[in-house]
């Protein structure tokens, strides 16, 4: 069985002081592909580094939406030079609005636009953050496409409504389960894991933070993921495997990720080489 877990956060103190042994626990835990988001440029180097260590990471870079200070007449330049730095980057985030305590919405939604337009001239995916914020988003996204155009992406670590899943689905976003869809009283992410329909279905972590049941309150870590993929599984009514293998599908054909069997054939394929 393979996982991909969409997003994770590994250049944390947290993590980082442990990350071969961490390494060693999602690997064993099935995960074969990993997607770390950046919340601010200032992070990417350190993220890049992680992946030169790290087999198989993929990142993005992006300014989250509790960042937006941060934001300068050159941070979309500074954007645009890094994601197009090295080809691991396969997302642009994340980014998004987070209205729980922010007093800058207006700010927020400008910052979000840029970077929503850089994505759609570089023909990369976004990684959106959106808490508290549904309706302010889905009417940022419905101007953008009529503005602009689509944009690819996934609504990560969601935690909303199934009528605004939907309204995601509709746009044609994924949506992105982290460890809160196995918590006791998330009934209506519960719900909305039942309705996302298979194609546009992830899991994530959203490591350190937000650990699954029976983590729950402990140090998250990616080989946690496959503690969301049972549970969504569950809710879904359907073998472990089979969500694995959809969820897997889906991180590879928005993320442009290998698929993990086309580096089997090609380890094979070398190996056959060696040996004539």
């Amino acid at each position: 069985m393979q996982l991909v877990d969409t997003h994770v956060h590994l250049n944390f103190d947290v993590l980082s002081s442990d990350l071969e042994a961490i390494q060693d626990r999602w690997k064993a835990s099935g995960v074969v592909r990993l997607v770390h988001s950046c919340v601010h440029p200032g992070e990417f180097t350190q993220i890049q580094a992680i992946a030169n260590r790290v087999e198989n990471l993929y990142f993005s870079v992006g300014l989250h939406p509790l960042d937006t200070e941060k934001w300068t007449s050159a941070t979309s330049e500074q954007i645009i030079k890094l994601a197009q730095s090295d080809p691991r980057v396969v997302a642009l985030g994340e980014m998004g609005l987070d209205f729980y305590k922010a007093d800058n919405p207006d700010f927020q939604k400008q910052v979000f636009e840029e970077q929503l337009e850089i994505a759609y001239h570089l023909n990369k995916p976004v990684i959106i953050h959106c808490r508290d914020a549904a309706e302010a988003m889905i009417k940022v996204l419905r101007n953008f496409w009529q503005r602009v155009g689509p944009v690819r992406g996934v609504m990560h670590c969601w935690g909303g409504t199934p009528e605004e899943t939907q309204s995601f689905l509709d746009l044609g976003f994924y949506i992105s389960f982290s460890g809160t869809v196995t918590f006791k009283n998330a009934t209506q992410i519960q719900e909305s894991a039942r309705q996302v329909d298979s194609k546009h279905l992830l899991i994530e972590t959203d490591c350190p933070f937000l650990a699954p049941v029976p983590r729950r309150g402990k140090r998250n870590e990616p080989a946690y993921v496959r503690y969301v993929a049972e549970k969504v599984a569950q809710l879904r009514d359907i073998p472990l495997e089979i969500l694995a293998q959809q969820t897997t599908e889906n991180a590879c054909q928005l993320f442009g990720l290998p698929r993990p069997e086309e580096v089997e054939d090609n380890n094979q394929l070398v190996r056959s080489q060696h040996q004539t």
